[in-house]
């Protein structure tokens, strides 16, 4: 499992998601009342695990560290989907000593389902809604504008986050991407 810049030595052992769904309910004559669905909200990823062995507390505290991080970050698990996400808890579920360490953690997902003033520009030079581009070699380009993130550029085009950004190495911290910067969607 891997989060911005750590990568666990080994799996949790235990790990659960949920989903939320977002219903409004309203109150009409005679007693009834109607729902409206607002739409599905956040996954909830929740885990627990443990480091064993020498430095165990060591490594808790680096996985600390990333906690008090701020902002979003590529979260990658063996089961679940490849999401943007927040790391929203870490705890100790006993005493911890210099060998072993058990923690749980929570991760909430970030919905970032849109961007503005995006627009495609075709190889012929048409304009389709989102800047798009199809090189010689077959190779598709996307140009970013503001407001774009690397989840919310492969869910537009269709492919896992894993594999957009193994077709950008050029991109060295996918949560940091800036407007103009070329992004390789095929």
């Amino acid at each position: 499992m891997r989060y911005k810049n750590y990568v666990w030595p080994h799996n949790p052992r235990v790990y659960s998601i949920s989903f939320k769904r977002k219903v409004g309910s309203r109150e009409v004559p005679f007693g009834h009342y109607a729902l409206q669905d607002l739409g599905p909200s956040y996954r909830i990823m929740r885990g627990e695990g443990e480091f064993v062995g020498e430095g165990a507390y060591d490594e808790f505290k680096k996985l600390a560290t990333v906690f008090y991080n701020e902002g979003p970050g590529i979260l990658v698990h063996p089961v679940w989907q490849t999401a943007n996400a927040y790391f929203v808890e870490l705890s100790l579920s006993q005493e911890p000593r210099a060998d072993y360490v058990k923690y749980t953690f929570t991760f909430w997902e970030e919905f970032g389902g849109h961007s503005t003033g995006t627009r495609v520009t075709t190889a012929s030079g048409g304009t389709t809604g989102g800047t798009a581009q199809t090189g010689s070699t077959g190779e598709q380009w996307y140009t970013v504008v503001r407001g774009d993130t690397m989840w919310g550029i492969a869910r537009r085009y269709g492919v896992s986050l894993t594999d957009l950004i193994a077709l950008n190495p050029q991109i060295k911290n996918p949560n940091l991407i800036y407007p103009g910067q070329k992004v390789r969607v095929a």
